[in-house]
This record gives structure tokens, sequence and C-alpha cells, in this order.
């Protein structure tokens, strides 16, 4: 059984916030530019499998790695 979980793909995805822009202003962005989020720096980043939710967290950096701790993890009944 173990060999079978090990041969499940998941994509998980962190979400820091979200924006909406038009795709021209979008294209005309050169490097360095910034985008502003719905979020502050206070509020948690959502973490999700497959596309859906499954835990909320912190954003840190460990050495020079981004890195997310996670700090509530969500149930069935929210996935659903």
């Amino acid at each position: 059984m173990a060999r079978a979980v090990n041969t499940v793909s998941v994509e998980l995805s962190v979400v820091l916030g979200r924006s909406n822009m038009p795709i021209n202003q979008l294209l005309k962005m050169g490097r360095g530019a910034v985008i502003e989020l719905d979020t502050t720096v206070n509020d948690h980043a959502l973490i999700l499998a497959n596309d859906r939710v499954i835990a909320r967290g912190e954003v840190m950096i460990v050495d020079d790695h981004v890195a997310v701790t996670i700090t509530d993890t969500v149930g069935l009944n929210e996935i659903l």
C-alpha cells in the first residue's frame, strides 16, 4: 500500500495574494515592477494542493530559500 502512495503526484502552490489588472498593463511591466496584492504582510498565505486550499501558513526566509510554515490546516468541511 505504501508503494501506491509514493506514486501519487500532487501539485503544491502557495498564494500570497491576488491582483486584477488588464493584460496590456501586465505586458508593459518590466523587471522590478511591483504588483499590489489584496493582502497585507500580516495575512497568511494559502497553501493549495491540486488547486484546493489545504492549509494556511507564514512565508519565511531560511538561509537562501523561501519557505512556508504551516500555521493552520483546513478541515474537510471547509474544503468541500
